[in-house]
């Protein structure tokens, strides 16, 4: 229910978009996702189908990429999240890491080689920066190139990398005698390699992979000119951290729908459990937390939209939104009983997917310390 008039506020644009990715997630993931989850797999094929729809690198403008509003970016990941966070994150890792480095960063003949196939869905990108020793602390990488001719050599390991396996492409982080650059390595290199990491019980309709470099052999123009230092790829993960600022509220939504849907039908004691206070009670409190994380989600669209959007901005809105999703798919699961950990519901799955939204993308904790240094003006990351 739309208690605070969000769809009043947005454009007809907006929410053509809102309802074209709805109903694509209604026909397409939704009879499937669970099946995908237990399985852990996610079909190639949704990529070319997301590119059709043109939500890969949506936001970006050229190259084959649709030049779409940041609101309606987010709508798109809010209406992707709620049939599952995988499906979100396969979108934001090509559209705000993958493509947005290379649209960010890269020279013209990259954006055009690159940028357009990936729009399409026909290439698939991934982005290498999180180390099996450095996820927090990125600066730490271990990961290095070294020049040799006109080439560069690439040594080192990438951990938890979404796509990974599947991608066509990566956007590798390494540091050089220049400091961090990041780089394009086509997967096919030789010397490069990607691992999928099994047994997850989060994410589990998603790719999650190890990258190894070993002498790995890029020529000069793998290169990434204009990124130089930490500031590039943390650029990159402010991009994606925005779409997760919306695409939590999208499994937010779809726990608290369920949730209502099934204290309205499951009747004990001679009465719906609807009609008892502490249930209505969760389900107030649920719609409240939904409605606030929405409305800030827009809040932060429409800045970034107007050009003035901050980092600290997005890690606001990331701990919150994603906090809160998790706690609104825990109070969902209560509503649900025991019927609330079978993947004949949706709660359990998007509640087992937010353990890894809460954690990826900048911890609670580091988003916490950023938050806090701007507005103490005291750094208390060590």
């Amino acid at each position: 229910m739309d208690l605070v008039g969000l769809a009043a506020q947005l454009s007809d644009e907006e929410r053509l978009v809102r309802d074209t990715v709805r109903a694509y997630v209604q026909a397409r993931v939704l009879p499937s996702i669970a099946e995908w989850f237990e399985e852990g797999v996610l079909p190639r094929d949704l990529g070319v189908e997301l590119g059709r729809l043109g939500l890969l690198g949506m936001h970006l403008s050229g190259y084959g990429c649709g030049g779409a509003s940041a609101v309606a970016y987010g709508l798109a990941c809010l209406e992707l999240e709620a049939g599952d966070s995988g499906i979100r994150s396969f979108a934001s890792v090509q559209g705000s890491l993958a493509m947005y480095a290379i649209y960010r960063y890269g020279d013209d003949a990259q954006k055009r080689q690159w940028l357009p196939p990936m729009a399409r869905g026909e290439v698939i990108g991934c982005f290498g920066l999180t180390e099996p020793d450095f996820g927090s602390n990125p600066a730490g990488m271990r990961t290095h190139a070294k020049r040799d001719g006109d080439d560069w050599v690439l040594n080192g390991t990438k951990m938890w990398i979404t796509n990974g396996s599947i991608a066509d492409c990566a956007i590798v982080w390494a540091q050089s005698d220049s400091g961090i650059r990041g780089f394009i390595v086509p997967a096919k290199t030789r010397g490069f390699t990607a691992k999928d990491i099994h047994r997850k019980l989060s994410l589990r309709a998603s790719v999650t992979s190890e990258l190894v470099l070993d002498d790995c052999r890029v020529p000069a123009t793998a290169l990434l000119a204009a990124s130089n230092g930490l500031a590039a790829p943390l650029s990159c993960l402010n991009e994606a951290r925005y779409g997760i600022v919306w695409g939590a509220m999208g499994a937010a939504r779809a726990c608290y729908e369920t949730a209502l849907e099934y204290a309205k039908t499951r009747v004990q004691f001679g009465r719906p459990i609807a009609a008892y206070q502490l249930t209505q009670q969760k389900l107030v409190n649920m719609l409240l937390e939904l409605s606030k994380g929405t409305l800030l989600a827009l809040t932060l669209g429409r800045a970034k939209d107007a050009g003035g959007a901050q980092p600290v901005a997005v890690s606001l809105a990331k701990l919150n939104n994603v906090r809160e999703a998790l706690q609104i798919a825990r109070e969902a699961r209560t509503i649900l009983g025991a019927n609330g950990v079978t993947l004949e519901y949706p709660v359990i799955r998007h509640m087992n997917n937010l353990e890894s939204v809460l954690t990826y993308e900048g911890t609670s904790e580091m988003h916490t310390l950023i938050v806090g240094k701007a507005i103490t003006g005291i750094e208390a990351f060590a």
